[in-house]
């Protein structure tokens, strides 16, 4: 968990302003949910090790000492009870779940198709690493209450188009479908109780290795004889093909690849998964040469909730990815009576800024932005009065302004100047308010010019105007 100094904010407001913008040019609406959630709220949504990273919080006041008292007359010891009988809160862990409460809660207020984006924070009790906190921002973006793939073409599009205008060239967006998967773990011999467990310890596979997987999928109960010809299975998929430079050419070879060299294990389940992405990359390929989206078989998200597509953004230079989501019909359901499709995507600030930061993609006026355009400087305590009006009225000219706080030597304010980076000072002294002018300092050029103070503004925005050229 970080502070951010105002540099750090600037950065983070432009990539934020420009998720917001494209979200809503394709209709999406905005929504925020509280920091606390019920804790059975989110219990029971992520898996085993989900579970594990939620921060949970302790009861409060009377009702902390009621559930220590009972437990102590349980004959248990209170010094040390198990966390999860003393807390009925928790920190959100993600805003898919909110979502699913909130769409539940409020169906009879909400369109048939809600589309909404959400942009805050959610926290896990997580291990730091290199673009990974324990407190971070997720820019969700779903629709609910439609099972057709149009959606997921929509969210992908949506995806692509931020991160085109943040400067990005060399992303992907793979995709595989949780219906795939359960035919490769179906014929490996894995039991469907077991198949959340599996695809958690799959999506690791990048991190720990092959026989790392294995070790996890053996500590799980699965005997390694089917461990094993699971992740043989999804490795000679990944593998079948040679990478061409052309995605088109690869999404085309991968589903003709698996429809006729691999009829062996191509379970009804494993038809339906691979027809929604064969629809996904129809949908999503706009013939402009720059296709996107990738057909990757390996893929597997951890997150117990996916039902259908499952979609993940990965860049060169990036261990993990830049963010992924899913399809997740049976979410919603287990907060109301009725099972309704939902499909979304979530792009991790956090790692987005890491990148964008190593790689320099931040423009110059984002980069190297200051305070304000322009400093006032104060030369006594009797001319605070007019050092106040003089920044009142550039302000009116669309101008920041920030004012030194008190009177005091030229040369100190001068360095308090450039230590903020302004790029214009403006000098008032009891000469200059008496001839009617104001000393007007170029801080980069170390140009002086005095110029009549109903010409200040202009003289600035010329000044700048002349730079840009």
């Amino acid at each position: 968990m970080r502070d951010f100094l105002p540099a750090d904010v600037r950065k983070r407001e432009y990539v934020i302003g420009i998720i917001k913008s494209v979200y809503e040019s394709y209709g999406f609406e905005p929504l925020e949910t509280p920091a606390v959630e019920n804790i059975e709220t989110l219990t029971g949504k992520y898996g085993e090790e989900g579970n594990q990273l939620i921060y949970k919080i302790l009861k409060r006041g009377e009702k902390l000492n009621q559930e220590l008292a009972r437990i102590a007359d349980q004959g248990r010891k209170p010094e040390f009870p198990p966390l999860d009988w003393l807390a009925d809160l928790a920190l959100r862990y993600d805003l898919t779940v909110p979502l699913a409460r909130v769409v539940a809660n409020n169906k009879n207020e909400l369109p048939k198709f809600f589309k909404r984006y959400q942009i805050q924070p959610v926290w896990r009790a997580d291990r730091p690493a290199r673009g990974r906190f324990r407190e971070f921002y997720q820019c969700d973006v779903d629709v609910i209450g439609s099972g057709s793939m149009v959606v997921e073409a929509e969210v992908i599009l949506a995806v692509s188009k931020i991160l085109e205008q943040l400067g990005f060239e060399d992303f992907t967006i793979r995709i595989n479908h949780r219906t795939v998967l359960s035919g490769l773990l179906e014929h490996a011999g894995i039991e469907p109780p077991k198949f959340s467990e599996a695809l958690t310890a799959l999506d690791k596979l990048d991190k720990v290795g092959f026989e790392g997987v294995v070790s996890e999928l053996r500590s799980k109960g699965i005997n390694d004889h089917s461990a094993r010809r699971f992740l043989e299975f999804n490795t000679m998929l990944s593998d079948a093909i040679a990478v061409p430079a052309n995605i088109r050419i690869w999404n085309a070879a991968m589903i003709n690849y698996v429809k006729k060299d691999f009829q062996h294990i191509l379970f009804p389940q494993y038809h339906e998964g691979l027809r929604c992405l064969e629809d996904i990359v129809k949908l999503t390929d706009r013939n402009d040469g720059n296709c996107r989206v990738k057909i990757d078989l390996s893929l597997a998200r951890g997150l117990s909730y996916y039902t259908g597509t499952i979609m993940e953004i990965n860049v060169t230079d990036l261990a993990g990815s830049l963010g992924g989501g899913g399809r997740y019909d049976g979410l919603i359901g287990m907060f109301g009576k009725e099972q309704i499709p939902a499909c979304g995507f979530s792009l991790g600030l956090e790692r987005i800024l890491v990148v964008m930061e190593e790689r320099g993609m931040f423009p110059p006026e984002i980069a190297d932005s200051t305070p304000a355009d322009v400093m006032v400087t104060i030369f006594s305590d009797e001319t605070v009065a007019d050092s106040l009006m003089l920044a009142s009225d550039l302000r009116a000219q669309n101008l920041r302004v920030t004012v030194y706080p008190q009177a005091d030597k030229n040369d100190k304010q001068f360095k308090y100047a450039s230590q903020i980076g302004v790029p214009f000072l403006c000098d008032l002294t009891d000469e200059n308010i008496q001839s009617g002018t104001v000393l007007v300092k170029n801080m980069t050029t170390r140009e002086k010019t005095t110029v009549p103070r109903e010409k200040v503004a202009e003289t600035i925005l010329k000044s700048v105007r002349v730079a840009d050229k």
